[in-house]
């Protein structure tokens, strides 16, 4: 059995870390399988090189950062092989560019084109465990590159795919994926399996757990992704593919994402194009936008609502009242005390009244919903900050969502 294990940067941030991710890898090729690692740098390093990056050029080049960055990831999988060795197992450590991770050229957010497998095989086929640096590759001109934040995941399933692994295992500093984060319902239960559909669903919500595009990728090539404690034996949570089973259960899990802002631009003229008009100049900001709502008034006048992400609220605002001056509409209003709950779930294709019970339970809360947003496995509400733990605990708890 072929196994690519990732292990993340706090799973190696120190040398007693990577002495036992060592040992856990040591046990694994000892049953007979074949083993590639991916790695991450150690740490904080990544950051940390930022930084140095930035105290000497305040927009130092895409190209030199992905040459400046990937030399963290360099040093982990170095010192892992130097621990395996040490163990008396034999293991050899590879680049991006060595082991043949080939990208396009956006250096600092990479795509990965192809991946070579020929040197890995042939290290396998030696008895030696492969580490491969994650996060990196190199692009048609030989110039290293980076896969974004992240990366090392990609990496990961990237070389699961290609390799048909019969797993991959992402070891992190979680032990899977909840039903709600357990500081907020401490009776939150770690789901067994949930889909690729509702992990991307709970990751555009703040569990980021994954790196969407690693997931996503898993998806196209249908790699089941098993993530896990780099600090325990016990299971994880496995991400597949939906299967008739998930359905049974109607939600998978409950968040609330509390770092939005709320935007209302009253008084809009009600004609076509208007709408066109507003959100094509904030999608030049590089301003994404998430719920929407819009409400007709009187005298040919509307209100249109919508969403963001807090930080973005002072360059939104600027973009939204010259568009207002503009358009003549009457007054533009922000409000950042907001917060977004959500319900994530495949079984909602087959069960009705998903949104009525949600709802529900929000009014018994006394939990006022100011917006809402829905998509075929996902219902959205916006609610007042300060409520938003309470709003999570009793939809949790509505829906039995917590251990037996």
């Amino acid at each position: 059995m072929l196994v690519v294990q990732k292990y993340g940067g706090t799973s190696v941030a120190t040398t007693e870390k990577i002495i036992s991710i060592a040992k856990r890898i040591l046990a694994i090729r000892n049953k007979g399988h074949k083993v590639v690692v991916v790695v991450s740098a150690i740490g904080h390093t990544t950051d940390d090189l930022l930084a140095l990056a930035n105290n000497v050029n305040s927009q130092p080049s895409g190209r030199e950062i992905s040459m400046l960055l990937s030399t963290g990831e360099q040093v982990s999988v170095a010192l892992l092989a130097m621990a395996l060795h040490e163990l008396g197992c034999p293991a050899i450590s590879f680049t991006g560019m060595q082991v043949g991770i080939v990208t396009n050229a956006a250096y600092t957010n990479a795509k990965i084109l192809r991946i070579n497998t020929g040197r890995i095989r042939k290290e396998l086929s030696k008895g030696k465990v492969v580490i491969v640096a994650g996060f990196q590759g190199v692009n048609l001109r030989n110039d290293i590159t980076t896969l974004g934040r992240g990366g090392s995941n990609l990496t990961a399933v990237g070389l699961a795919a290609v390799l048909k692994a019969q797993a991959c295992e992402m070891n992190t500093d979680v032990d899977g994926v909840y039903t709600a984060d357990p500081r907020i319902v401490p009776g939150a239960k770690k789901l067994d399996r949930i889909s690729y559909e509702e992990m991307l669903e709970l990751y555009s919500l703040g569990v980021q757990v994954l790196q969407p595009r690693s997931v996503q990728f898993a998806q196209k090539y249908n790699v089941p992704i098993h993530v896990r404690s780099s600090f325990s034996q016990k299971d994880g949570t496995l991400i597949t593919k939906e299967v008739k089973t998930m359905e049974k259960e109607v939600i998978s899990g409950v968040t609330a994402t509390k770092n939005e802002a709320k935007i209302c631009i009253r008084g809009v003229p009600d004609r076509p194009g208007i709408a066109a008009r507003i959100f094509n100049d904030i999608a030049r900001k590089n301003i994404n936008v998430d719920m929407i709502v819009q409400n007709v008034g009187e005298d040919g006048l509307a209100d249109i609502s919508f969403t963001i992400i807090a930080v973005d609220l002072i360059r939104t605002m600027e973009t939204v009242e010259k568009i207002r001056r503009e358009l003549k509409a009457e007054k533009v209003e922000a409000d950042s005390d907001i917060a977004k709950i959500s319900v994530v779930g495949v079984g909602m294709r087959s069960h009705s009244g998903v949104a009525a019970k949600m709802f529900r339970t929000l009014a018994q809360s006394r939990v006022n919903i100011e917006m809402i947003s829905t998509s075929e496995i996902k219902i959205s509400c916006l609610v007042r900050k300060h409520l938003a733990d309470k709003a999570v605990r009793a939809i949790h708890r509505s829906f039995k969502l917590g251990k037996k």
